[in-house]
């Protein structure tokens, strides 16, 4: 056991030298990282090579599609605007607002990442927001790492609420009550973000200072509605309507008591172009939403336009569905072509722009490709399990407290909450029950724990460098991310461990 668990950690080391301690960039370091994981999996864990062939096909796969496909759509939207000169007005739009960065940090990487997250996820709550903090003049590097740092607590409901449902169907729990249990495990980590946002742009702590009222409102706004709709109506809405209210009450705030004198001079912008500038965007959030399963009408017959197909060949094969319309990257696609035309620009034109943005693309599409099939070749070979069962037997009485760790390993390998939870749910509720504790509570420590991986995943950092043009710099981001990390699993094990006791779980 413990050598499987030992030649498991090694792509993960790798990953973790090679992109934060090497500098080598994302694109050559993953396929290396790949090939190595591949060479461990066949010559010494014995996997059959027709499987490592037919898992790697599933990863490059499930990757183009529909990852790096949003990937391209959220970058497609934001080229456009940049071509149609409508960045610069939503520039003028937003800087209106406040001209306080902390607080527009709060607005869009926080709020509106939040709702991007909820409602698409895949990448959207990163790539969009960061592009545009870019473009407002914020740091590249700085606006990817923000980004990635507040596209942590709204994972654990994203895509619809994906993640938690899915963790219900794979351990046998009831849907409604771990949905509950979660939102009560993340609401102290909703609350400490926008703090951590906000300091980080500030440089500091200090930087909290005359922001603290809107900075905990936005937290607070975010938390309690989600708690809320997941206790009385389910999964699907919590971080939707959190962070809705989040972006209202912010914005009412620094409207209302944080317009300082540069914040009230008058923008030569009417509400006609406004709205023609912000219109891609506009059809986006609304494809988006109309197609998702809130909207059982359209999404019932637009999701049986699908694709199923068994390309893994070995034990536990289960066949890959391919969406052709209800994925976010389509969607995103056809709002934004739809929002070109409809500010007056012509198909060819739009056309170039998006092949434009397919070539930008090729190196992220490289990395994220490479990462997948790694994630794909450790689970099917063992690899990871043999890392999980290592941590619970030399947790012992202290597994709560491990319960993040494994979660968020979990989201670093696959760079996805929904998969980490499928790798792990099972696993999590089965040592909850041998040690006597709450499966529910144990479960919801996983999905914790899979909001904090998110943030440092190659796969995260790689749709944060696409976005933000900084193809190259993933060590740089890595780093700094993992600081904030660190600390989130930590305080994450300390809610889990003490938490359940506490509270009554």
């Amino acid at each position: 056991m413990y050598l499987s668990f030992f030649l498991a950690c090694i792509p993960i080391v790798w990953l973790m030298v090679s992109l934060g301690k090497l500098k080598i960039p994302g694109y050559k370091a993953c396929p290396i990282g790949y090939l190595i994981t591949v060479l461990i999996a066949v010559i010494i864990l014995k996997m059959n090579i027709t499987n490592a062939i037919t898992a790697t096909l599933e990863g490059v796969a499930t990757a183009l599609w529909p990852i790096v496909l949003v990937i391209i759509g959220a970058v497609f939207t934001y080229n456009l605007s940049i071509y149609t000169g409508s960045m610069e007005i939503i520039k003028k739009i937003m800087t209106s607002v406040t001209s306080d960065k902390r607080i527009l940090v709060l607005i869009l990487a926080w709020g509106f990442g939040g709702f991007l997250e909820a409602v698409a996820g895949f990448g959207t709550a990163v790539a969009i927001p960061a592009s545009i903090l870019a473009a407002l003049g914020f740091e590249p590097v700085f606006a990817a790492i923000i980004c990635l740092v507040a596209n942590t607590t709204p994972t654990a409901f994203g895509a619809i609420g994906l993640p938690v449902s899915t963790l219900a169907q794979v351990t046998g729990l009831d849907v409604g009550q771990l949905s509950y249990i979660t939102t009560v495990q993340l609401t102290i980590m909703i609350i400490l973000i926008p703090f951590i946002l906000v300091s980080l742009t500030g440089n500091g702590i200090k930087a909290i200072k005359g922001v603290f009222g809107i900075t905990l409102a936005s937290g607070i706004a975010f938390a309690v509605p989600q708690i809320l709709v997941a206790k009385f109506i389910g999964a699907e809405l919590p971080a939707v309507i959190g962070s809705i209210v989040s972006i209202a009450v912010t914005i009412f705030m620094a409207k209302k008591f944080y317009n300082d004198k540069n914040d009230e001079k008058e923008i030569d912008v009417t509400f006609k172009e406004g709205f023609m500038a912000w219109l891609p965007f506009v059809l986006v959030f609304l494809f988006v939403m109309i197609c998702s399963p809130l909207f059982k009408a359209i999404y019932t017959p637009l999701s049986q336009i699908k694709t199923s197909i068994l390309i893994y060949t070995g034990q536990g094969a289960k066949p890959d569905t391919f969406s052709w319309i209800v994925t976010p990257g389509v969607l995103i696609i056809i709002a934004t072509y739809l929002g070109g035309l409809l500010q007056g620009y012509k198909l060819k034109e739009i056309s170039v722009v998006l092949v434009k943005t397919f070539k930008q693309m090729t190196k992220s599409a490289v990395t994220i490709v490479s990462i997948v099939s790694l994630a794909k070749i450790m689970g099917y070979s063992g690899m990871i399990n043999s890392i999980a069962q290592v941590l619970v037997l030399v947790a012992g009485g202290f597994y709560p407290a491990v319960a993040p760790v494994i979660g968020a390993l979990g989201t670093f390998i696959t760079g996805s909450d929904t998969s980490a939870n499928i790798l792990f749910g099972q696993l999590q509720v089965q040592v909850a029950n041998a040690i006597g504790a709450n499966p529910y509570w144990i479960a919801a420590g996983n999905v914790l724990g899979t909001t904090a991986g998110k943030m440092i995943s190659p796969q995260s950092i790689a749709v944060a460098t696409a976005a933000t043009g900084l193809i190259g710099n993933e060590g740089k981001i890595l780093n700094s991310a993992l600081k904030v990390c660190v600390v989130y699993i930590v305080i994450s094990g300390i809610i889990v461990f003490f938490g359940g006791s506490i509270l009554g779980f």
